[in-house]
C-alpha cells in the first residue's frame, strides 16, 4: 500500500517528532605519513584443501562506516573446518 503526501507534510511531521535528515559525514583530514607497509608471504599458494584442523588460518578485515565514525571488522577463519575462530 503507497501513501502519497507532499514536502511541507513530511517536514511538519518530522519537527513534531523531533527528527531531521542527515546529509552526508564529517570529513576527517587523513594523514599520508608514516613508515610503508609490507604485504606477508603467501605461504598457502592457493591450496586450500587443509587435511587437518588447526594447520591454517585465514584473516580478512573490512571497515564499515556508521554515524559515529568507522567500525573495523576482523575474522579469523580455520580452513579445515571453515568455522570462525575470532
Amino acid at each position: 500500500m503507497s501513501e502519497t503526501c507532499g514536502r511541507n507534510r513530511i517536514l511538519r511531521l518530522m519537527k513534531g517528532a523531533g527528527i531531521s535528515a542527515q546529509r552526508g559525514y564529517k570529513r576527517r583530514a587523513s594523514y599520508k605519513s608514516g613508515e610503508i607497509s609490507m604485504a606477508a608471504e603467501n605461504h598457502l599458494n592457493r591450496e586450500v584443501s587443509v587435511p587437518k584442523p588447526n594447520l591454517a588460518w585465514v584473516t580478512d578485515i573490512t571497515y564499515i562506516r556508521t554515524h559515529e565514525g568507522w567500525l573495523f571488522l576482523a575474522v579469523v577463519l580455520d580452513l579445515y573446518s571453515r568455522s570462525v575462530i575470532g
